[in-house]
C-alpha cells in the first residue's frame, strides 16, 4: 500500500501516547484522539508509520482516523500531508472521500471538493449524508465567487443527494436552503423548507438566515416567530439580518428579548449588538457587552474584539478601543482598518497614518477599507499631500486597485481645501468626467463649491449634472443652496421645481439618545 520512506519520518522517537499503539490495535476513536493531538507534522508522520507498523496494510480502519483528523484540521501543512497519503492509497471507501471533500472546502478549494466526489462516483462508492453538506458548501463557493456562472453545478449536486436518498436530511437541506438563498433563488429554498417533514431547529434557523441574506426582514421575522424552538444561532440570524437592514433598535430589542427567556448569546450576536451601540451611539450597552465578553472569555475572538474597537471609536472613547486594540493578539487587516477608522474619525489624522505605517511593517496587506479611512482622515485634516500621496501608492505600491469611493474621496479632499479646479481637473482625467461619478463625487465638489462661494464654478457643475438627468436629492438640493446664498433666485428657484416634479426626497433626519440603558430614536418631522 503505502510505504512512509525514512527521510519523510526522520528518526522514529517513540513518544508514550504511540505505546498504546504497540501494546495493542487501537481503536478507531483512540487513533483519532492521538491524531488530532498532534501539534507538528513531524508527530502525525510518527503516528502513521506505527499504524503501518501495527496493522495490516489494507486496514483501513487504522488509517482513516488519521487521514480524516489531518484533512479536516484547518492546518495547511497537515492537509497537504493528507493529500500526498490520499494520493498514495490502494484502498478507500466512503469515509476517507467524505474527509478529502470536507478537507478541500475548508481549505477554499471548491474545485477540488467537486472533482474528489466524481472521483469517488467512478471509483464505485456511493455517497451518503456526510457527503453533501460541504460538497453543498463547496458549490456554494463556486457558484459565488463567479458571478456570471449560474447555479447549475448545485443543481446537479441537489439532484445527486435526492437521488441517493438524503433529500430530506436536515444538515443537507440546510446546506441546500443555504446555498440557494446565496444566490438569491429564495423562492426555491422556501420550497424545499415548506416540502420538508423533518424541519430541526437547523432548517428553520437556515431558513431564516436566507430570507435575512437576500434582504427580506418581513418573511425572516415572521418564520422567526413561528418556530417551535429557538436556539443562539436562530437568534444571532435575526439579529443579523436586522443589523444588515441598519434596523439597529431591533437588534437591541431582541438581544434583551434573548436575555430574558434564557439563551446565552455567542460571538456573532454580540458582534450584531455592538455594531448596533456603534451606530446608535449607546455606550452604556457596549460597556455590558465588553464586561460579558470578558467573564466568558470571548474577547480572544478577533471579530468580537474588532467590533469591540469599532463600537468604543464610534462613540468617542478612543482610549478604550486602543486598549482592545492592543489586546488583539494577532491583528488582522479588519482590526488595523477599525483603530485607523477610529481614530481617524476622532480628528488625530497624524495618529490613523502612524497606524498604517505600524500595519505595513507587521506585514498585513491593507484593504480597500483602510485607504478610504486614511483619505477621510487627510480631508478632515487638510492634509493634501500626504492624501494625494496615499492614492498614488495605492495600486503601484500596495497592490490594492483604486474604486469609485477612492476617487470620491481625493476629491473631497481637493475640494475641501479649496483647490475645485484640481478637483475637476481630477475628475476629468481619472475617471472619464461626470459621467464616470456618482452622487459621492458630485456633492464633494458641490458643497466646496457653497463653502468656498464660488457659485459660478457651481453653476458649471450643476448644468453638467442637469444634462446628465442626474436624480439624486443631495447634489439638487446643494445646487439650490449655492443658488439662494448667491442671490440667483431665477436659477434656485429652477431647482426647487425640478426637485417637485421628480419627486425627490430627502430621507428624514434622525436623533438618538440613551438614557437608562434604554435607546429612543427621534425622526425630524
Amino acid at each position: 500500500m503505502l510505504a512512509l520512506d525514512q527521510s519523510l519520518m526522520g528518526p522514529l522517537k517513540k513518544p508514550p501516547c504511540f505505546q498504546m499503539i504497540q501494546r495493542t490495535v487501537a481503536t478507531s476513536k483512540e487513533i483519532t484522539l492521538l491524531s488530532k493531538n498532534c501539534k507538528t507534522v513531524h508527530q502525525l508522520k510518527q503516528l502513521h508509520a506505527h499504524l503501518l507498523e501495527t496493522n495490516q496494510p489494507r486496514n483501513l480502519f487504522a488509517i482513516a482516523p488519521l487521514l480524516n483528523a489531518a484533512a479536516t484540521s484547518n492546518n495547511a501543512s497537515f492537509f497537504s500531508y493528507a493529500r500526498w497519503v490520499f494520493g498514495r492509497l490502494c484502498h478507500r471507501n466512503t469515509f476517507i472521500y467524505n474527509s478529502m471533500v470536507r478537507g478541500y472546502m475548508q481549505m477554499n478549494l471548491p474545485t477540488d471538493a467537486v472533482f474528489c466526489y466524481l472521483d469517488m462516483l467512478n471509483c464505485g462508492f456511493e455517497a451518503n449524508n456526510y457527503t453533501f453538506p460541504p460538497l453543498i458548501k463547496a458549490c456554494k463557493i463556486l457558484v459565488s465567487s463567479a458571478s456570471c456562472v449560474k447555479n447549475s453545478i448545485g443543481h446537479v449536486v441537489h439532484g445527486h443527494a435526492v437521488k441517493f436518498g438524503f433529500g430530506c436530511d436536515p444538515f443537507v437541506l440546510s446546506a441546500l436552503i443555504e446555498l440557494y438563498s446565496s444566490v438569491h433563488e429564495i423562492e426555491t429554498a422556501r420550497k424545499l423548507f415548506d416540502s420538508s417533514f423533518e424541519r430541526d431547529v437547523v432548517v428553520w434557523t437556515a431558513m431564516v438566515d436566507g430570507y435575512g441574506k437576500v434582504g427580506n426582514v418581513e418573511s425572516a421575522r415572521k418564520l422567526f416567530e413561528k418556530m417551535p424552538e429557538r436556539n443562539t444561532i436562530s437568534w444571532s440570524a435575526m439579529m443579523a439580518a436586522y443589523s444588515r437592514d441598519s434596523n439597529f433598535n431591533e437588534v437591541l430589542c431582541l438581544f434583551r428579548r434573548m436575555q430574558e427567556v434564557g439563551t446565552r448569546p455567542n460571538e456573532s450576536a454580540l458582534v450584531s449588538v455592538l455594531t448596533a451601540c456603534a451606530h446608535l451611539g449607546t455606550v452604556t450597552q457596549g460597556w455590558w457587552v465588553h464586561s460579558y465578553a470578558k467573564c466568558y472569555r470571548l474577547v480572544s475572538n478577533p471579530i468580537l474584539a474588532t467590533a469591540l474597537v469599532d463600537m468604543y471609536s464610534k462613540c468617542g472613547y478612543v482610549d478604550s478601543a486602543c486598549s482592545v486594540f492592543d489586546g488583539i493578539y494577532d491583528k488582522d487587516a479588519g482590526a488595523w482598518n477599525a483603530m485607523i477608522s477610529g481614530v481617524a474619525m476622532n480628528g488625530d489624522a497624524r495618529k490613523s497614518l502612524e497606524l498604517f505605517n505600524q500595519m505595513i511593517a507587521s506585514g498585513t496587506q491593507p484593504t480597500e477599507t483602510t485607504f478610504v479611512a486614511l483619505l477621510t482622515a487627510c480631508t478632515h485634516a487638510r492634509m493634501v499631500k500626504e492624501g494625494v500621496k496615499l492614492f498614488e501608492e495605492m495600486g503601484s505600491v500596495y497592490g490594492v486597485e483604486p474604486k469609485l469611493e477612492h476617487y470620491a474621496c481625493v476629491v473631497d479632499l481637493l475640494a475641501r481645501a479649496g483647490l475645485v479646479e484640481e478637483a475637476e481637473k481630477f475628475i476629468e482625467e481619472k475617471i472619464g468626467g461626470f459621467e464616470g461619478g456618482d452622487a459621492n463625487v458630485w456633492g464633494a465638489l458641490l458643497g466646496a463649491c457653497r463653502i468656498y462661494g464660488n457659485v459660478e464654478f457651481g453653476n458649471r457643475v450643476w448644468k453638467k449634472l442637469a444634462d446628465m438627468g442626474i436624480a439624486d436629492y443631495g447634489t439638487h438640493l446643494l445646487s439650490y443652496n449655492i443658488y439662494r446664498e448667491a442671490g440667483w433666485d431665477t436659477e434656485a428657484k429652477r431647482v426647487r421645481k425640478l426637485i417637485s416634479e421628480v419627486g425627490m426626497k430627502k430621507k428624514p433626519g434622525c436623533s438618538v439618545i440613551e438614557v437608562n440603558g434604554a435607546v429612543e430614536e427621534f425622526l425630524a418631522g
